[in-house]
């Protein structure tokens, strides 16, 4: 069940931002310069969400060496930000270096004491950007809780074309899926509509975050997005850089589910793949 003990919505801010490709120390001045704004804006989020690969791009050529060695420089200063102003945070992904040597592309979030709550590592590599020749993909899906008691499931990019994770996930208690991604054109139709398809199905909140500008030979549209338990769109960005934001009502995912039984519904040994 989704819950929230605060009397307002849960506030939602998606920063939709340039990254500068390969230039780890420009994309940490950038990023922590629009969480300022986010959380000094008419209306303090509850939760921050930031892109995906926001430190890095896809420099993928130089990934062993540009990546983030064991997350430290990232959470060293998203911890202390998230305590400091009392928000949760996704922090988008980033290319992270583990100690097994290989490169991940890593969602770290981060709960409104600072504490860590959660680590997902991208499990669907993008052959088109030919992720799975320079990163390693997770092995695990990924479910936490955010400030309220808000079930989370967490997504990046490519995996959002896989419906069989964002099922498996709000069958494991999911009431939200957050999506960080470097989607670019000409696929605004298959994001929006990607989207959409996994908040219905679902019967959930889903908020995707979006980068904008261009990078190498791809130009990026942003047009995040923050979508209800019926499909419909309550904010949409643009295809410059700014801030979205929304509120999510908390009760409004079991009042879909309990108007269309939808996972009451299933029939599960009919699905043999």
């Amino acid at each position: 069940m989704l819950t929230n003990h605060k009397a307002h919505p849960f506030n939602v801010a998606l920063v939709q931002a340039h990254i500068e490709l390969g230039n780890p120390a420009v994309n940490r001045n950038h990023m922590r310069t629009l969480m300022e704004q986010a959380v000094t804006g008419a209306q303090k989020p509850d939760l921050i969400v930031l892109p995906e690969m926001w430190n890095t791009g896809y420099a993928l050529d130089h990934i062993q060496e540009l990546a983030d060695e064991g997350g430290a420089e990232t959470r060293a200063w998203i911890a202390p930000f998230a305590a400091t102003h009392q928000v949760n945070v996704v922090a988008g992904s980033i290319a992270e270096k583990k100690s097994d040597g290989h490169v991940y592309n890593t969602m770290l979030v981060f709960d409104q004491t600072g504490a860590e709550v959660a680590s997902y590592s991208k499990i669907h590599l993008f052959r088109l950007m030919e992720e799975e020749k320079y990163l390693h993909p997770g092995g695990e899906k990924v479910l936490f809780t955010l400030d309220g008691g808000i079930q989370a499931g967490a997504s990046i990019c490519y995996d959002i074309r896989f419906p069989e994770l964002a099922r498996s996930l709000a069958l494991s208690g999911a009431n939200l899926l957050i999506v960080p991604a470097e989607w670019p054109h000409p696929r605004l139709h298959h994001w929006r509509t990607l989207l959409t398809a996994r908040a219905i199905e679902n019967q959930m909140y889903v908020i995707a975050c979006n980068r904008v500008g261009r990078s190498g030979d791809a130009d990026f549209f942003g047009h995040s997005l923050i979508i209800d338990p019926w499909g419909e769109i309550i904010a949409e960005g643009g295809e410059q850089e700014e801030i979205i934001t929304g509120g999510l009502e908390p009760a409004l995912v079991q009042d879909v589910r309990g108007r269309i039984p939808v996972f009451e519904d299933r029939r599960p040994s009919m699905y043999d793949r």
